[in-house]
């Protein structure tokens, strides 16, 4: 019942995806009053838990943005260009170092700070290469779904250990989610051998 409310709330048209993760909060207290389980100390529990991680990931932001403001001012997002469209290669190759850059940056930066620091960067030099910043886009957010299961920073990993049994090591959810890391890094091949996957629509 939750998911269909989570899912299809977002399918239906109903809600955006932040209005159906309130949904999904909506259910979840439902069913907690029907299972007649609820009680104020869960609903504080709850309610701190979910200020310090949306506290955390606010000072992630504003890290973030902290950063690339200086690096911008200090001419690092020009410098970084002028590098790239230097280089003496095809633009495919320069599509494939952008993206190892991503992977790099993804393993030690949130994803709002990738995205803050390199795509002002990389659109333009896109847009210049004749290629579509829709496909980038779709490429950019497939990478960044690595970051969130890459070591060390991998938040997904660190969400699963908070919940996980007490004898599962961060390091064992780590190795673990290798094969999906791979997955992912297939997806985005084919989508850079063959855009028209992340196209046609």
């Amino acid at each position: 019942l939750i998911a269909f409310m989570v899912l299809g709330s977002i399918y239906g048209g109903v809600a955006s995806v932040t209005e159906a993760a309130a949904m999904g909060v909506f259910g979840v207290l439902l069913a907690v009053l029907a299972r007649g389980e609820f009680s104020f100390s869960m609903m504080h529990q709850s309610l701190s838990q979910t200020l310090v991680t949306c506290g955390m990931i606010i000072w992630i932001g504003i890290g973030a943005a902290a950063l690339v403001g200086v690096y911008n001012l200090m001419g690092g997002n020009r410098f970084i260009s002028g590098m790239i469209m230097d280089l003496d290669v095809s633009p495919i190759v320069i599509i494939l170092v952008m993206m190892a850059i991503l992977i790099v940056l993804g393993m030690f930066l949130d994803w709002i700070g990738v995205a803050m620091l390199t795509l002002p960067i990389f659109v333009p030099i896109i847009v210049q290469l004749g290629y579509s910043p829709i496909w980038f886009g779709i490429l950019f957010a497939v990478n960044m779904q690595v970051s969130f299961l890459s070591p060390p920073f991998g938040p997904a990993a660190f969400y699963l250990k908070g919940v996980a049994p007490p004898e599962i090591s961060l390091k064992d959810i780590f190795v673990s989610v290798l094969p999906f890391i791979a997955l992912q890094l297939c997806v985005l091949a084919a989508l850079l051998v063959w855009p028209e996957m992340a196209m046609w629509l």
